[in-house]
């Protein structure tokens, strides 16, 4: 059922973990409890419902909504994993017998002004500033009337996602943001009349704060262009008295925060994961995202789990996560992203 209107409601009251403004994004299904003001954003593969983070609700009624979900899951034969799910859920499920949790990596976080104040005392990034600025480039926040559906700004967008690894993933890295602009903030970066880039942020409402949920800079953007536009979001929304900012999850990230809940984690998946940072970097550049996150100088990081109802975390919830992401073609997918690499090696052989 979808009742986007309700949801949004529900995600500007109660919404906690830094993804929960992504359940508008297309594709998700919405479970709504009936005892409790909540919403769950899911989708179902290999009859597991792949909730995007947790439950939308007050903290004092999470327990009973997540196991109200699971119940209902259950009556059709389901099961459920939590991905992306965060503190307040792994405080939850770590009372509670019978789950399995794969840390997936961590996101850095920062109070803005701090971030902003970085940005001006480290010498390395202020030299990134500076070599924007000194090519023309001028950052300022579009409202969302300009915004949303700005034929430009998908030219950019496109143009970006042509030089990605793998063909465009969904849940919860969904590119196609520009049609819901109604509640994000956006930071355009131009050069003269050539816009080349654009940072989308989306609230975090309960912990009064904003996720970095998309950067996007056109190939022959100059250098510091991703800084300058990190570094204006920053600054407006610390001047707006926000207190939250994360750029979101860093996967496989050696960063890590207390946990309370123990892996459980099979030999094959472990395996799995460490194949994926060490060999993955044809498609996701593990290590140069967390290098690029750390160098602003994270105040803590906040960890990210899978946690799944079972005693073991399989094979099924692996798949069932990379089906979410791809929309059901995860093999095909994966190919399509081999044959992109070799197109591109080939190109550059004859160069």
């Amino acid at each position: 059922m979808r009742d986007e209107h309700r949801v949004r409601e529900l995600i500007l009251r109660y919404g906690w973990n830094s993804t929960c403004y992504q359940l508008l994004n297309p594709g998700f299904e919405y479970w709504f409890s009936g005892e409790f003001d909540a919403v769950v954003g899911f989708v179902q593969y290999a009859r597991t419902r792949i909730v995007a983070g947790a439950p939308v609700c007050p903290f004092d009624q999470l327990s009973n909504v997540e196991l109200e979900f699971e119940r209902d899951a259950l009556r059709s034969g389901l099961q459920v994993c939590y991905f992306a799910s965060e503190a307040r859920l792994e405080s939850i499920i770590a009372k509670q017998p019978g789950y399995s949790v794969i840390r997936l990596g961590a996101q850095p976080v920062w109070h803005p002004q701090y971030l902003t104040r970085n940005m001006h005392e480290k010498s390395s990034l202020r030299g990134q500033l500076n070599r924007a600025w000194n090519k023309g480039v001028v950052v300022e926040e579009w409202p969302a009337s300009r915004a949303a559906n700005n034929a430009t700004l998908h030219a950019v967008l496109r143009r970006w996602l042509s030089t990605r690894g793998l063909p465009s993933l969904h849940f919860l890295v969904e590119p196609e943001t520009l049609s819901n602009q109604q509640d994000r903030r956006i930071f355009v970066a131009t050069q003269g009349d050539q816009v080349i880039g654009f940072l989308n942020l989306s609230p975090v409402p309960e912990r009064q704060g904003w996720l970095a949920e998309q950067f996007v800079r056109d190939t022959d953007a100059p250098n510091g262009t991703v800084e300058l536009m990190l570094e204006a979001a920053a600054n407006a929304i610390a001047l707006d008295g926000y207190e939250y900012f994360t750029l979101g999850l860093s996967p496989l990230t050696q960063h890590a925060g207390p946990a309370t809940l123990p892996e459980r984690v099979p030999p094959f998946i472990r395996f799995l994961l460490r194949w994926a940072r060490a060999h993955g970097k044809r498609f996701y550049n593990f290590e140069g995202l967390e290098f690029f996150k750390t160098k602003f100088e994270p105040e803590h990081w906040e960890n990210i789990y899978a946690i799944s109802n079972e005693p073991k975390f399989s094979l099924r919830s692996l798949y069932a996560i990379a089906c979410a992401f791809t929309t059901g073609k995860p093999l095909q997918t994966v190919m399509a992203g081999f044959g992109k690499a070799l197109q591109t090696e080939v190109v550059r052989m004859f160069k």
